[in-house]
């Protein structure tokens, strides 16, 4: 079986151009390395040349953009987003390629404009959903938080482009429009939680729906969170400099705890001190932005990050919209006691009380009491954490996601040939 992905990241051809992967995606890596066993795997992704090459047992497309800099300028003034822009690129990389299937992997970028231009059965997967998360975007900030600036300058770029959360807004509701757009013509849609089923028929009411879980990244298998309560708790949260990633309800959460003089100390991966999401937090709180126990730790690779969650005793995720975040995946893996806002595909993550606590996103109060649940019942918070793990081991297991992804491309294929 000859199959072909488009994907935001470059999966393991990282590696091979010696770039770092940015952002969200190192769970494709995982997919990418165990899947090329069993197919002919090809990757197409957007990269600054248009050189194929086969790294390890994968044949890698790069998509080049031929933007100059003027147009990078224009672009960025009025922030654009490529829709059927390059096309043609992808169909001639179809038309190179002859695959069985084509795998879109997410909603958000322009590559499914290709299924209404091409014979071959494309499935796409679910990420997250750009209509939904506009429409969650206000959950933690009002809209006049979106003109605020970052007026510390460190470059001709931020210079130019000084950041404010209004740019990435604005690109959202294009994005939004493109989504909405192209998911009307979906036939097969790969999904891993009740939330992007749900949201799916109705967006792509049509589709046929197949469920496909994700591989974590490898080094979240082979740890074991161990119990080591002391008089200060110690909670982690993975986070991102976003509008609405919950991190004003982590800073209101724990003043609260700060108030009764529970001693904690609350670190957050992923978020610099300097990033204009804690400028805005500390104008929206004022006086109540957390004085103490607040630790920013920044970006952190995978190694440091599982060292930090070894330490921790409990881990927290206060998201205002997410689908199936890996960042909680990886703490339940580890058998973290968790503690998540029930935004999005989180309840199918999560059993509220039986491996993990949920709360109502934006809620600091219920927050700070679940962190107390946990920290007053250590035999509660150790359960949950073995459940948490218990679910996770199946729910994120290599083979089991690997052979029902094999199924998925085999239906959607004899399904294409017997319509």
């Amino acid at each position: 079986m000859k199959v072909l992905w488009f994907s935001n990241t470059s999966a393991n051809a990282d590696e091979y151009l010696n770039v770092e992967l940015r952002g969200t995606g190192g769970w494709l890596k995982s997919l990418d390395l165990a899947l090329q066993n069993y197919v002919e795997l090809h990757i197409a992704f957007n990269y600054q040349n248009d050189k194929a090459f086969k790294y390890k047992e994968t044949f890698y497309h790069p998509i080049m953009n031929n933007q100059n800099l003027f147009k990078k300028i224009y672009n960025k003034y009025t922030r654009f987003v490529s829709d059927k822009q390059d096309l043609s690129k992808y169909l001639k990389i179809i038309d190179t390629v002859k695959p069985d299937i084509i795998h879109i992997h997410g909603t958000e970028n322009a590559f499914a404009c290709i299924i209404l231009h091409t014979s071959i059965p494309v499935v796409v997967s679910i990420q997250g959903n750009i209509t939904v998360y506009l429409h969650k975007f206000f959950s933690g900030f009002e809209s006049k938080y979106l003109y605020i600036t970052n007026r510390k300058v460190t470059s001709l770029k931020a210079l130019f482009f000084p950041e404010a959360f209004v740019t990435g807004y604005q690109r959202l509701i294009k994005m939004h429009k493109r989504e909405e757009r192209n998911l009307k013509f979906v036939k097969y849609i790969i999904g891993r939680t009740l939330w992007d089923k749900r949201i799916t028929r109705i967006m792509a009411p049509e589709s046929i729906y197949y469920q496909g879980d994700e591989i974590l990244r490898g080094a979240f298998y082979q740890y074991h969170w161990e119990p080591h309560f002391s008089d200060k708790l110690i909670i982690h949260t993975t986070n991102s400099n976003i509008f609405y990633k919950g991190f004003e309800t982590l800073c209101e959460a724990l003043n609260l705890l700060n108030k009764i003089g529970f001693n904690c100390e609350w670190r957050i991966a992923g978020i610099n001190p300097e990033d204009l999401i804690v400028k805005l937090t500390k104008k929206k709180l004022k006086k109540e932005f957390p004085q103490q126990g607040l630790v920013l730790l920044g970006s952190i690779n995978e190694n440091s990050l599982i060292n930090y969650l070894l330490e921790s005793d409990l881990y927290v995720m206060a998201s205002h919209i997410e689908n199936s975040p890996n960042n909680l995946c990886e703490a339940m893996m580890l058998g973290m006691p968790c503690i998540s806002t029930f935004a999005g595909g989180v309840g199918t993550l999560i059993k509220d009380d039986e491996n993990g606590l949920l709360i109502q996103d934006g809620d600091p109060w219920a927050m700070a009491g679940a962190i107390l649940e946990f920290a007053n019942n250590e035999v509660k918070a150790i359960q949950f954490g073995r459940n948490a793990r218990t679910i996770a081991m199946q729910r994120h297991d290599k083979n089991r996601i690997i052979e029902a992804l094999l199924q998925t491309y085999s239906g959607i294929i004899s399904d294409k040939n017997n319509s």
